[in-house]
């Protein structure tokens, strides 16, 4: 496909990422608030996007980042094309639809863009419920996908549920005028994801192909109530507790993936 002069269509991927824990106390609440501060920080995140803009081959421009008083972080970073560093990531056919690299390979680059990402903790005292959130947004002019990316960050962060939303906005010409408002084939976010991604989650598409809109929403397929325990285990609980425990928490779970709450 030749174009007329540059590739201006933007592609955007937005996703939401949840991490979510039972909290036993007052206590272990602001326990938890901390270990995600200190885990998530603003430090922490960028050099997480630093890494991504490595990653797809992207040169940093500039980069703001903020902790807040008394939880969370955000970090904006501006990034520019850089040139492909050998003959292989020159190879490499950003048009396929095809899982994008996962941390320890380099085969893309992504053009003029900015990514960023925004954190919120958040805990209710009367449910002992504590949850996490990211919100991730990457976005591209050019004719690399920003879906490229997916697989590092999902693997960066450790999540129970993602919802991912991608989108192909504008138009550009081919030499002969004629508008093109999409440059690459896609059916579904999830050709873009590892075999590995693929296994540990369900998954559910809502996309509108004839707007070039994709959605889709991942949950862990299995549950192991220790691993939502912050700073106590289920041998610690009686059965009818930790029963109790699990179904807030699946509920919790359910309600985030579904966006609607549930009766109790």
């Amino acid at each position: 496909m030749k174009l007329h002069g540059f590739n201006n269509l933007t592609k955007s991927l937005s996703f939401n990422i949840y991490d979510i824990c039972y909290t036993r106390s007052e206590k272990q609440r602001r326990e938890y608030i901390e270990y995600i501060d200190e885990e998530y920080n603003a430090e922490r995140l960028t050099k997480i996007l630093t890494d991504v803009s490595h990653l797809i081959g992207a040169n940093i421009l500039n980069i703001a980042h903020q902790d807040y008083d008394p939880e969370g972080a955000s970090v904006t970073m501006l990034i520019s094309e850089e040139p492909m560093a050998s003959e292989e990531l020159a190879a490499v056919d950003a048009e396929r639809e095809q899982p994008g690299p996962l941390p320890d390979a380099v085969v893309a680059h992504l053009d003029k863009s900015h990514i960023t990402v925004h954190t919120y903790p958040e805990s209710h005292p009367h449910q002992g419920i504590s949850s996490f959130r990211a919100d991730i947004d990457v976005s591209t002019c050019g004719r690399i996908s920003p879906l490229r990316a997916l697989n590092f960050l999902i693997h960066s962060f450790d999540s129970d549920i993602v919802i991912m939303d991608y989108r192909v906005r504008g138009f550009t010409r081919d030499v002969d005028g004629n508008k093109l408002y999409i440059d690459h084939p896609i059916n579904s976010i999830q050709n873009y994801l590892s075999d590995d991604t693929k296994e540990r989650y369900q998954m559910i598409d809502v996309n509108i192909y004839q707007e070039n809109i994709f959605h889709t929403k991942m949950m862990l397929k299995d549950f192991t109530l220790d691993d939502y325990l912050f700073d106590i285990s289920e041998s610690d609980l009686e059965p009818a507790e930790a029963e109790a425990i699990r179904e807030a928490l699946q509920r919790e779970m359910y309600e985030i993936f579904f966006g609607r709450n549930m009766s109790r």
